[in-house]
């Protein structure tokens, strides 16, 4: 077999290993259980608490869950805003860059308090030391929060009639230091011992082969690194992420990051079994959630090792695969590996130029984002996921002429208008915002040049892509777009708060109503949700209300590219 195969059979396989154990973990977290962290951290969590005046034995339902969510978020936004228009005189700024313009500052803010990361900038050279390490602080923040929200939902799953909750704060505080920073630490002592610089110094003088002289950004890159791939934030310290040797310097940095990606998407699956001793349904959420992946995995990574027919027509040999705009040290395979993992999951960290991906390759990755619950982002991607179960279980009791229930609990029209709208909300934004955009390029080209250095078929497909990046909170972008310009920061900043917030906003809200309804015990006529019937029903419906909502848009970029090259 391959050897190249190999390896991303190793990766999937080690990272359903670890998320395993994980996901027990996690679960004790969740549960307050005892860990072997607690004698570490806990004088570190009543120092904030107390600091902070917060009593954490104060039980929330899910509105105040939701006002502290929301609260927090945008104290945060305000301190970025603050932070990143005044680097040239802060401190810890030894390369003299300069301060961000509003409007780059307003995208660049919104986009790391989201989970998003999506970089209108080159990072070595559009932030100061001190503006990338403020950053990566959000990069723990914004994961914590996420992780917060689906304890929450838990929870609520849980309690049989509540109003509840538990804590948003100690949630919060116990998903950074508990979950979040061991596995960061780790990361980055693993990235630290295999050549990814983490220093305070300047640029570097170094000497090529050639003799020239060049000047090299390093920094503090293995620390940001880590909790980029381990809190699904997917921001790159450099401009190229992870294609650039200072952020993955081998294949086995490579892999450790791409197992990164996942890790706790995967593990937050088997928490959730374990939390709430329904082992059957978090096996029946991962298998639908890997089908899904393997789906755009396998004829990703196929089409890429096959390398480009269009260079094939030149008489060049590709015995690597297609390796435009990907790094030899990693190949073709690993890089479309990463491709469909990092888009799967909101991360957006890139190892290769997804620009240069072939038109199918493209297309999977995007539609990747566009699903949108493929293990998604830390916390948030079950909750996407769960928006799809309540529908699949309501048109399931309308099947059979049963009262629609989840675990207990009557799935009524309130709770369906909810998910509905945040079903919707998300083509919605993709494809309203890909209309405008391409309405302005068409109607005045000549004034927005600027934007594409590819027009028809693969232009559209980059506006598609960076408007689906921001709605799915992942960050990667086809990168021939020029977007840092005041229309794509605005408007990329305002589409990554709906998609952030209303569909977290959405999912809490049903969970809370469920919560608080009678419990009503299983019978025999009670809906199976963990069995593989309705593992298939949630399929269909996400390939119905999710995949083909984008079919039309789709055909008008990466299919129709596709066959113009045949």
């Amino acid at each position: 077999m391959n050897t190249e195969i190999l390896g991303i059979i190793a990766i999937f396989v080690s990272t359903v290993l670890l998320a395993m154990p994980l996901g027990k973990y996690i679960s004790k977290i969740f549960n307050y259980e005892k860990s072997w962290l607690d004698g570490v951290f806990n004088p570190i969590d009543r120092f904030f608490f107390k600091f902070s005046g917060i009593d954490t034995n104060k039980q929330m339902d899910w509105k105040q869950h939701l006002a502290a969510f929301l609260t927090i978020n945008l104290i945060w936004f305000l301190l970025s805003m603050f932070v990143l228009t005044n680097m040239s005189w802060l401190p810890l700024n030894p390369d003299e860059n300069a301060s961000m313009s509003g409007h780059l500052a307003f995208n660049t803010a919104i986009s790391f308090i989201t989970n998003t990361n999506l970089q209108h900038y080159s990072g070595e050279t559009g932030l100061s030391y001190f503006g990338q390490l403020f950053l990566m602080l959000w990069q723990f923040v914004s994961a914590g929060c996420g992780i917060a929200i689906v304890a929450v939902v838990f929870a609520a799953l849980k309690n049989k009639t509540s109003t509840q909750l538990g804590n948003f704060y100690s949630f919060f505080v116990r998903a950074t230091t508990r979950i979040l920073f061991p596995l960061a630490l780790i990361v980055a002592t693993i990235l630290v011992f295999n050549g990814t610089p983490m220093t305070f110094q300047g640029k570097h003088n170094m000497v090529t082969l050639q003799g020239d002289t060049v000047q090299v950004s390093t920094g503090p890159v293995a620390a940001f690194v880590a909790i980029k791939q381990i809190g699904t934030n997917g921001g790159g310290f450099f401009g190229a992420n992870s294609a650039h040797p200072f952020e993955n310097p081998s294949y086995f940095t490579n892999m450790i990051e791409n197992m990164a990606i996942v890790l706790i998407p995967m593990a937050l699956i088997f928490a959730l079994g374990y939390y709430l001793k329904r082992r059957r349904l978090a096996w029946m959420i991962f298998t639908v959630m890997c089908i899904g992946l393997l789906l755009l995995l396998i004829p990703t990574v196929h089409n890429e090792m096959l390398g480009n027919s269009s260079i094939a027509k030149l008489g060049i040999t590709q015995n690597m695969g297609s390796m435009e705009g990907k790094e030899v040290r990693i190949g073709s395979a690993a890089s479309a590996n990463w491709a469909i993992y990092t888009t799967c999951t909101s991360n957006g960290s890139v190892n290769a130029m997804l620009d240069s991906f072939k038109p199918l390759s493209g297309l999977c990755a995007m539609l990747g984002m566009m699903v949108n619950a493929l293990f998604g982002g830390v916390g948030v991607g079950f909750l996407n996921f769960y928006i799809f179960i309540i529908l699949a279980v309501f048109i399931s009791g309308l099947m059979v002429g049963r009262t629609p229930e989840f675990l207990g609990k009557k799935i009524e029209a309130k709770e369906m208008k909810i998910a509905m709208i945040i079903a919707l909300l998300h083509p919605f934004l993709i494809l309203v915002g890909a209309a405008i955009a391409n309405h302005l390029y068409t109607g005045n080209p000549s004034l927005y040049c600027s934007w594409l250095n590819n027009p028809g078929c693969h232009g559209f497909s980059e506006m598609l892509y960076e408007f689906t990046s921001s709605s799915a909170n992942n960050g990667s972008g086809f990168a021939g777009l020029g977007n840092n310009t005041p229309f794509w920061n605005i408007a990329c900043g305002i589409v990554m708060l709906l998609g952030r917030y209303l569909p977290i906003i959405g999912p809490v809200a049903i969970a809370g109503s469920l919560a608080n309804k009678k419990h009503i015990p299983e019978n025999a006529g009670t809906l199976k949700t963990d069995t593989s019937t309705f593992g298939i029903m949630v399929f269909a419906v996400i390939l119905i209300v999710a995949a083909l909502s984008f079919l039309p848009a789709l055909t008008l970029g990466p299919i129709a590219e596709h066959f113009s090259l045949k």
